[in-house]
């Protein structure tokens, strides 16, 4: 833990927000789940991961490319290279128990089954705090 963040913690633990023990640090079962998807796709995945209870996500414009390797187009005669397309990336942290319903809903939900569908990509996640009460693991979420 870097100098910085023990000391933002011990500041925290001096205003009783909460307790930092070696504990908080452990693995406690949460997973990050970050989805790279068509723009024309978000709503039915929010719309798909609301009705299974998911809450929490955070969602941002990005650019980027895959296999894909961008998109040719032409405008009045002219034919151009787009080498970013435009996608959306929405974050999830989820409990393990719900990572697979979670994975499968927005797999479903931004399939069109074209070049460009997007990723999905899957990280540990060591702790959450909720800077409100101070809850910490799960509970935070």
């Amino acid at each position: 833990m870097s100098l910085a963040v023990a000391n933002k913690y011990r500041q925290l633990q001096q205003l009783h927000l909460f307790s930092v023990t070696a504990a908080t640090f452990r693995s406690i079962g949460m997973k990050r789940v970050e989805a790279i998807v068509r723009p024309e796709k978000l709503q039915d995945v929010k719309n798909a991961l609301v009705e299974i209870g998911a809450t929490g996500m955070t969602l941002e414009d990005v650019r980027g490319f895959g296999r894909q390797k961008g998109q040719t187009s032409t405008y009045r005669g002219i034919s151009y290279t787009v080498e970013f397309l435009t996608k959306k990336r929405l974050v999830l942290v989820v409990s393990d128990e719900r990572l697979n319903v979670i994975l499968e809903t927005i797999a479903k939900a931004a399939a069109t089954g074209s070049i460009g569908d997007g990723k999905i990509f899957v990280s540990s996640v060591d702790n959450a705090v909720r800077i409100r009460t101070g809850e910490t693991g799960e509970i935070a979420l």
